[in-house]
């Protein structure tokens, strides 16, 4: 579907089209999802933003069926684009490594971005993230929401604003959301923590340990709030 600018009251001169206003109608494939697979499948010919013009491939989710935790990250970056592959770069091994630490069971969550192709700024050869904004975060949480719907985890982590936004529809501060557990309407519990890449960004090693440390202490209170089998 072609997405028209709205018509400025003011007739502003040459109204640009902005990225929020980006809509998607569901395609004939999209209306016939009713498994986990079925979406994986049909997200791979995903055109819902233009983000999908430039990207290797859409990364989607992975982890087991019956996840009783989903961690959701911003988007995939150089590698995961590559591969296909969700939280394989530095940023999943900062996370792979806290899991391990804080004693939550890696086999029983589920990994995913809230944005499902890479976008980047080309700059010579290599290719520089850049956050998707708000028309490109909206189109995608079609498929956000039928992972959660499919999995139906006791827990999600949002992980960094850009996941958080999609969760819990506005733009929000993660500084002042860290560490407070937030019920959904389906019953599961949200946390909102930073991204794993913000810890890698830290050039100070002191201040790098001490927030590796935060995070590492809000994924025990993840663990805490799994429910025992």
């Amino acid at each position: 579907m072609r997405w028209q600018p709205r018509r400025c009251a003011l007739r502003c001169p040459r109204n640009k089209p902005r990225p929020e206003h980006i809509m998607a109608e569901r395609s004939p494939a999209e209306t016939e999802i009713t498994s986990l697979a079925q979406a994986r499948a049909a997200a791979r010919s995903c055109t819902r933003c233009p983000l999908y013009e430039h990207a290797t491939q859409t990364v989607f989710g992975e982890g087991p069926r019956d996840a009783l935790v989903m961690f959701v990250g911003e988007q995939p970056g150089d590698k995961e684009d590559l591969a296909g592959k969700p939280f394989i770069g530095p940023a999943g091994k900062v996370l792979d490594e806290a899991v391990e630490k804080t004693g939550i069971d890696r086999r029983r969550i589920y990994v995913t971005n809230a944005v499902k192709h890479f976008k980047f700024m080309p700059r010579g050869k290599r290719r520089l993230h850049q956050r998707p904004d708000g028309g490109e975060i909206q189109a995608c949480k079609f498929w956000l929401e039928l992972e959660i719907a499919f999995i139906k985890p006791k827990i999600i982590v949002a992980l960094g604003a850009t996941a958080a936004r999609s969760l819990l529809g506005k733009t929000v501060t993660i500084g002042k959301l860290r560490g407070a557990p937030i019920k959904r309407d389906d019953g599961a519990t949200l946390f909102v923590t930073n991204h794993p890449s913000y810890l890698l960004r830290i050039r100070d090693k002191a201040d790098q340990a001490r927030e590796r440390a935060r995070f590492e202490e809000e994924l025990s209170m993840v663990r805490n709030a799994i429910p025992a089998p």
